[in-house]
Formats: C-alpha cells, structure tokens, sequence
C-alpha cells in the first residue's frame, strides 16, 4: 500500500486546512499512485486549547460532508485525522476514516487526553484537553484490504497498553495523528513512535501537526513513517508538506517470523 502523510499548520478556519490538504494530495497524486492519506489531529479546525471549535462536527452535517468529499473526491482511504465532534452535550476528539467512496467505514475517540504546564519552557501554557473533550471509552480496529490498522491519537502514544491491544488482535498498522507540542516533541516524538513499532512489529504512520497556529498552540512537525523494525522510513522534519511511503506487507511476515512478541502474561 502507498501512502501519503500530510502535514500542515491548520488554522481556526476550516477553509483553509482543506485548501491546503487537497493541494497536497493532488500534488502526491501528481507523483505516485496513492491508495490512503493520512491526516494529523484536529486538522479541521484548530483552536487554542482552551476551548473547543465552534466548527463542531455532527452526524452528516456540513463539516462532515467537508471531510467526506476528500476521500470522494480524490479516489482515496482517508485515514486517522481527527476533528472536535459535537455528541449531545459533551464535545469529542474522534478520528474519521472514511473509504474511496466518502463513506465513514468507522471511527475512534481519543482515550488518552493531554495535560501539560509548559511554564519551564518559557511558555505560560498550560494546556488541559479534558476542559474541552470528553474521552473516548474504548479501542478500534480499522481493515483496509490487508491491513489492520489500530488507531491512536496523539497523547495515546504515551500508553503502549492500547497499542499491545491492537498487537493482540492482529493489528500490522498502528495510526498516530497528533498536535505535538514543541518541548514535548523534541524530547519524545520519535522515541516513543520507534518503540510502539518495535513492541509490536507493525508500521506506524505518524501525521502531525506543525507551526505557529495562535498565541497559545505551537507544533512540532516531524510526521513520520516507521518500519516494523523500528526504522525511521521516511520523516517530514519542520514545514508544511507531504511524505510518500510503500507499505510492504511480506516485510511485517519475515520481522514476525524471526522474533516472537507475543506476550506470556495473561490477563
């Protein structure tokens, strides 16, 4: 499977983050033959954490429609990035993931949400998702031809529990959209993407956020794909972009068939 990954600095208007994502898909399809996208979290509509959006997404409504017609329109799977959804009265991070045809094939709240004091980082920020989201209450497995993708989002990547769960029930493709912040990206990004593969000897396909995006919100970048050996495949580093990857499915078999992880503590 070829994939693309998308990095961009969203902003608080929609319009803009779907301008720039179809550029970049149509651009990767300039190129390659891409059979999925990837997008990061929130990449809808970024707010400045404190609050949630008021570009809420509800069942079929206009900003559902928006993220549909990208997999629509550009003949693709359209996995992983994630938009503020309105469900009743509670407000939730969920990751679409949507088929060729725009139709929603499933979908995953995030369980895990950030809390962090960035205040030794010369920042007065302190950012707590839990003041804007409810939490999602429980995992999910997206198939896409052979592929079993376990989704995460972001803050998730912190709890390989979740990710061994995915291992468990025959995930080969681990999903991580996210808004890292700076500090925090800098100091555990990729060490934590690297280990999720290696623990479970599938891809991970990291899509991130990147940039300046207010006062409040500043993003690491450094989208990346990671090999089931633990191999850094290809990074997108600091910019707005794309990366192409191949997924290859007989290199998850021969890693699988050296080395077993399969865990001996049951539960």
């Amino acid at each position: 499977m070829k994939v693309a990954v998308i990095q961009i600095c969203s902003e608080y208007e929609p319009s803009e983050n779907l301008k720039k994502i179809r550029h970049f898909i149509s651009m990767a399809q300039s190129r390659h033959k891409i059979d999925a996208v990837f997008l990061p979290e929130v990449f809808y509509s970024m707010s400045d954490g404190t609050k949630a959006t008021e570009y809420l997404v509800e069942d079929d409504n206009e900003h559902f429609r928006a993220i549909a017609d990208i997999a629509l329109d550009h003949g693709v799977y359209l996995i992983g990035g994630t938009a503020a959804t309105k469900l009743g009265d509670k407000v939730i991070n969920r990751a679409y993931n949507f088929d060729p045809s725009g139709k929603l094939i499933n979908y995953y709240d995030k369980i895990h949400l950030f809390k962090v004091d960035l205040s030794e980082h010369k920042s007065s920020t302190i950012i707590d998702e839990s003041q804007i989201y409810s939490s999602g209450k429980k995992p999910e497995l997206l198939k896409v031809n052979d592929w079993n993708i376990g989704l995460g989002i972001c803050f998730d990547v912190r709890f390989p529990e979740l990710f061994r769960h995915y291992f468990s029930k025959g995930a080969n493709l681990l999903t991580v959209s996210a808004a890292f912040t700076v500090p925090t990206g800098k100091a555990h990004w990729e060490t934590l993407l690297r280990a999720r593969a290696i623990e479970n000897q599938s891809y991970v396909i990291a899509a991130a956020q990147w940039g300046t995006h207010n006062e409040k919100i500043k993003t690491y970048g450094h989208s990346m794909v990671v090999s089931p050996w633990g191999e850094v495949i290809t990074n997108a580093g600091d910019g707005e972009g794309y990366i192409i990857a191949d997924l290859d499915y007989e290199e998850i078999k021969k890693i699988r068939s050296r080395m077993n992880v399969n865990s001996q503590i049951s539960t």
